[in-house]
């Protein structure tokens, strides 16, 4: 899966929603996904950052996108219900839904964890998928193979000094992943992880600022894994917890 080969009709006819599609590893999926041929819903808060994306597409001749403005932060049930309305009104379904958007916080010694930073972390890393996933069920429904794909991270496994947010919210993705998994066992839906490792990403960068990031895989390293993962040929792939690198 990790050499998985990419055509431009692999994803043929494909509606895939990719959250933080803006930067990073969001930004690299998008652009991928619609080379191979899917037609993606770039979701995030900053709306130049997604016209840019929207951009490349369409001059890359790429199926049109759509864009969704929005702050995982401070959505709502109506926002996620209204998302779900729309994608079965212009689309008809929802093939595949990766969650890729996610905020680091501070890393901080535990005994100073800010309430407020923890409550933001919870939220958009947790909360937010857990709200967004349920509301857009509907559409993932309507398609005859439909993947949900969450992002964890080594710290979601392993708990380590300082990450205290981040790593107890990745604990819970890969939960919440675990307990959908098992529930849509033998349905249209299967649900599966991600775990990234050392990227080169600007989020790596605030976690890492004294790192030589020229060493590290870059977003596109990791495509194959994230196209086999949307891909009809992962259909009987479920549960699984799968590391990029």
């Amino acid at each position: 899966m990790h050499n998985y080969p990419i055509t431009d009709s692999t994803l043929a006819g494909k509606i895939i929603l990719v959250t933080g599609a803006g930067d990073g590893i969001g930004r690299e999926a998008a652009l991928t996904y619609a080379g191979a041929g899917a037609t993606v819903i770039l979701l995030g808060r900053t709306v130049s950052k997604l016209e840019a994306v929207y951009d490349e597409i369409i001059a890359a001749g790429n199926p049109e996108p759509a864009i969704v403005p929005l702050d995982l932060k401070g959505a709502t049930k109506t926002h996620y219900q209204g998302l779900n309305a729309t994608i079965v009104d212009q689309f008809g379904k929802l093939d595949g839904l990766l969650h890729n958007a996610g905020l680091l916080g501070v890393l901080s010694p535990f005994e100073h964890i800010d309430h407020d930073s923890w409550n933001d972390v919870i939220q958009v890393n947790v909360t937010a998928q857990f709200m967004m996933t349920q509301a857009l069920l509907p559409a993932l429904k309507k398609s005859a193979s439909a993947s949900i794909v969450f992002t964890s991270s080594g710290v979601g496994r392993k708990g380590r000094a300082f990450w205290g947010p981040y790593a107890v919210s990745k604990f819970a993705t890969e939960g919440l992943a675990q307990v959908m998994a098992d529930e849509y066992e033998g349905s249209s839906i299967r649900v599966n992880v991600i775990n990234p490792g050392a990227t080169r990403t600007s989020m790596r960068g605030r976690a890492y600022p004294g790192e030589d990031a020229q060493k590290l895989k870059t977003p596109a390293d990791h495509m194959p894994l994230y196209v086999y993962l949307m891909s009809d040929d992962s259909r009987a792939v479920n549960g699984e917890s799968v590391d990029a690198q």
